[in-house]
């Protein structure tokens, strides 16, 4: 039987500010997260907070492309 898409889906999911903060070379790096989401119940982005050690703080991680 051939499977077709999966409903389980690895995603990686990337602090916003820091991305921001790149461009004026504010921060060491870039904080990422791997993580899965179910492609039926969330079919948009996800976006989570999560700690970003280069911020040092809790920031809102938004999904990315791979």
């Amino acid at each position: 039987m051939a499977k077709g898409k999966d409903v389980r889906v690895t995603i990686i999911l990337e602090c916003t500010s820091c991305v921001r903060n790149d461009i004026q070379k504010e921060s060491a790096g870039i904080s990422r997260y791997i993580t899965q989401k179910n492609r039926h119940n969330t079919p948009s982005r996800l976006e989570l907070r999560k700690f970003c050690p280069y911020c040092y703080k809790h920031t809102i991680h938004g999904e990315i492309k791979k």
